[in-house]
């Protein structure tokens, strides 16, 4: 895996120069820094008379390709991430960047701490990148509307908010994927059920929280707000609020958590009170990580298919990259339950 460091001298400076030189020709021939990238990688889908005119302008101005610098280099792609925290962060960089190696690709991974999105942007054209998969971050407007004025070929994977039409986006079956588990604990017995969900912000928190509301009204259980608690996909957030829904007068009886570290923080909270897990408490995890098997109890979890999502993520960037737009703007691939020995079926009645 290739990790994105600080680039300094003689190295920045070309690709600032590569940039400047690529927005410099878009200006002077009135077209987007995206089509003069696409003719820098030869696509096809640009008219005869725009490309012969911006070759003309890349010779005459010293352009040369990345790719024909010296030896011949493998096609790259960013991967750009919040942050680098946590088993899900970790699971999506391997997907990502062991698909994008079996096409001979590079991927140079990134994060938005200290760089904005519109700085990999940037980035992704300077380097002569194929494109960039932006992972679990917020897309602004200014950078949705540069994305798709100047048709920069960007993938994104399980994002915050909603992104415009036209802006591919590769995720799961959030809604069904939780309507799997919580139905799991009903199957069991649990009538008392809790979650521990994401924030509403985030549209896989969102649809995973309606999944659950919408199997206990299928069950003919009533919602109790007492028993939902909203956290970051945090582990310390879930720890504090875990305690709090298990820590009082008729707590739930099992808890479906919508992710794998607020699981974590479950198992923990459990510990303290001296709850002991599955035999007072189920709990339901979403992503199973590599965390969740090796959790004590290793945890009941839905399993996001980390490798097919890296997978689906690079096909459709380096299509988008080669001119060819996805079939649809938002692909959902398929979870599926590992039951594993964190659930079990609840004591008596369901009363601790």
């Amino acid at each position: 895996m290739e990790v994105h460091a600080q680039v300094t001298g003689p190295v920045r400076s070309n690709r600032n120069a590569q940039y400047g030189l690529i927005t410099s020709i878009a200006n002077e021939v009135g077209i987007s820094v995206g089509t003069v990238s696409k003719v820098v990688h030869r696509r096809r889908d640009v008219s005869e008379r725009t490309r012969a005119r911006v070759e003309a302008l890349l010779a005459e101005r010293g352009y040369v390709r990345p790719w024909e610098s010296g030896a011949r280099r493998p096609r790259q792609i960013l991967a750009v991430f919040r942050d680098l925290a946590g088993p899900y962060t970790l699971e999506v960089v391997r997907g990502i960047v062991d698909s994008a190696a079996e096409k001979d690709v590079l991927t140079t991974v990134g994060t938005t701490g200290r760089r904005s999105i519109a700085h990999w942007l940037e980035e992704s054209v300077a380097l002569g990148a194929a494109g960039v998969v932006i992972v679990i971050s917020t897309l602004a407007e200014p950078e949705q509307r540069r994305i798709l004025e100047q048709r920069l070929p960007v993938v994104l994977v399980d994002p915050l908010n909603a992104p415009s039409a036209g802006i591919p986006s590769v995720g799961v079956a959030n809604w069904h994927g939780a309507t799997t588990a919580v139905q799991h604990l009903i199957d069991l017995g649990h009538r008392r059920i809790g979650m521990l969900a994401g924030r509403s912000s985030s549209l896989a928190g969102s649809a995973r929280l309606h999944g659950y509301r919408a199997v206990l009204a299928e069950a003919g259980i009533a919602f109790e707000p007492a028993l939902v608690r909203s956290t970051d996909f945090d582990y310390a957030e879930a720890l504090r609020a875990a305690c709090i829904l298990l820590d009082q007068p008729g707590r739930p009886t099992a808890l479906f958590a919508a992710s794998d570290v607020q699981a974590l923080g479950v198992l923990e909270a459990a510990r303290r009170l001296r709850i002991s897990v599955p035999r007072q408490l189920s709990v339901v995890s979403f992503d199973d990580t590599l965390v969740a098997a090796m959790a004590s109890p290793p945890l009941t979890a839905v399993r996001q298919p980390f490798g097919a999502l890296g997978q689906e993520a690079t096909r459709v960037l380096l299509n988008l990259a080669d001119g060819r737009s996805p079939a649809t703007a938002r692909k959902e691939l398929a979870t599926e339950l590992v039951v594993r020995l964190s659930t079990a079926p609840p004591e008596t009645d369901g009363r601790v």
